[in-house]
């Protein structure tokens, strides 16, 4: 066989150059060179397996949970202590699950170019559930019997579109014309609408989420003072108006000097705490989510764990989402571009604003809100789209790896080929031949 049509006898004589050069023994029999194994050639093992614990933990913790908190009512309404947990949480958790591995091994990039496609179909949802959304306690917030909410998914498409924005070359976000001004106007468009709901709390995440955004994507600093400002004027101004609002203010001030004046809500929250003490009274054992807690398998679930696992199992709780923060801007710090790393920062700073506000509300740190609680809380839309902002973050965190993984095959290759008189690496020269780099130059 020539010296041409043998790949293998040209590498074999380019490895006993070089090791013979560097003074190092002869391998003996003729052996190709080792693959390198990426690890973006496995799915899971790009997985940021920190991320994917937090998660599963919160999952597993608010499954518990919500079967606890809806046993007694599952057997009056679908005759089995286990029908609604099966049917409806299961359901909506292996969903929302699927679409979190969706969104993970797909190329965030590649969303990109539907964020301003997805902010118009949210404006247009938003302006629909004003007319033809279902009226529940005087708000028109959702459709379908209350699975699907326009302002839930408005907290979503409003960092998907920021990031992408806010993460492209052209953006100026200290410019008052081309950063400030544009940003105004989009986040006054979506809180109009879901202030119109009314829904408060979805506009107050909605507007604090985006601020933590543009901050981070290098806002001036006097732009998110006027911000601050003008968003304080407008929540006065909504006191005044709504009457329900000013109520809720009323009794939560009220409950700063006397905690039996504070709102119902509230009150029965603080008495589960009170109930559970530092280990709790036990799983299934709590007495206030029988009728006296409002919602106690949504917005109410973290005085449910209060009271069933004591200060210690919220303090775990809270543990994670500090957890889940810390790792969060650990990925935005390790992805490749602007876009990946905003979104990381939007996602994480969105799920913590939840949870905070939620935990604020349960303790009476706040007046009290309808925020449920990320990852624990029974919900459709709600859990749907905080796991596909988690699967995002997982793909900025997959192609990050594959990104330096690729880098270190190239540079170990780079240095495996470098030889020639000059040392100099084959791979950086565009214009070497194959045979040229055969021959050491």
């Amino acid at each position: 066989m020539s010296e041409q049509a043998s790949p293998d006898a040209r590498y074999r004589r380019l490895r006993r150059r070089l090791r013979q050069r560097r003074g190092l023994p002869l391998e003996s029999g003729a052996t190709r060179p080792r693959r390198l194994s990426l690890p973006g050639n496995s799915i899971l093992s790009t997985f940021d397996r920190p991320m994917l614990a937090i998660v599963l933990l919160m999952l597993t913790i608010g499954s518990l949970m919500v079967f606890s908190a809806t046993f007694d009512w599952s057997r009056e309404t679908h005759g089995t202590a286990s029908g609604f947990f099966v049917e409806e949480h299961l359901r909506n958790l292996g969903g929302a699950v699927f679409l979190m591995l969706f969104f993970a091994v797909v190329d965030y990039r590649f969303w990109k170019r539907f964020a301003v496609w997805l902010l118009l179909v949210t404006i247009v949802l938003l302006v629909a559930v004003l007319f033809f959304g279902e009226e529940v306690f005087g708000a028109r917030r959702s459709f379908t019997a209350g699975r699907f909410q326009p302002g839930e998914l408005a907290e979503f498409a409003i960092v998907l579109y920021l990031s992408a924005w806010l993460g492209s070359r052209r953006s100026q976000p200290a410019s008052l014309l081309y950063g400030l001004l544009p940003f105004l106007i989009v986040i006054g468009v979506i809180g109009y609408l879901i202030v119109r709901q009314p829904d408060l709390s979805s506009a107050a995440i909605v507007v604090m989420t985006a601020g933590v955004i543009y901050f981070v994507a290098g806002a001036n600093i006097l732009h998110l003072l006027g911000i601050a400002i003008m968003s304080g004027s407008v929540g006065f101004f909504l006191l005044q108006v709504w009457p329900y609002a000013q109520r809720r203010v009323d009794n939560f001030l009220a409950g700063w000097s006397d905690v039996t004046l504070s709102e119902y809500h509230t009150l029965q929250a603080i008495t589960a705490f009170l109930r559970g003490g530092w280990f709790g009274v036990g799983v299934g054992q709590s007495q206030q989510k029988f009728g006296a807690l409002p919602a106690p398998h949504t917005d109410s679930i973290f005085a449910v764990i209060g009271e069933e696992l004591g200060v210690l199992g919220a303090a775990v709780v809270v543990a994670l989402y500090i957890c889940f923060a810390i790792r969060g801007f650990q990925l935005a710090r390790r992805a490749k571009d602007d876009f990946g790393a905003l979104l990381c920062v939007g996602f994480t700073s969105w799920v913590i604003i939840q949870a905070l506000l939620n935990i604020a509300v349960m303790t009476g740190a706040i007046p009290s809100t309808g925020v449920p609680l990320p990852f624990i809380s029974f919900g459709g839309s709600s859990l749907s789209v905080v796991m596909v902002g988690v699967g995002l973050m997982l793909s900025v965190q997959r192609v990050a790896t594959r990104c330096a993984a690729t880098s270190e095959r190239s540079n170990e290759l780079a240095n495996t080929n470098r030889g020639g008189r000059h040392r100099g690496s084959y791979l950086s020269r565009a214009g070497d031949s194959p045979d040229l780099a055969a021959r050491g130059g």
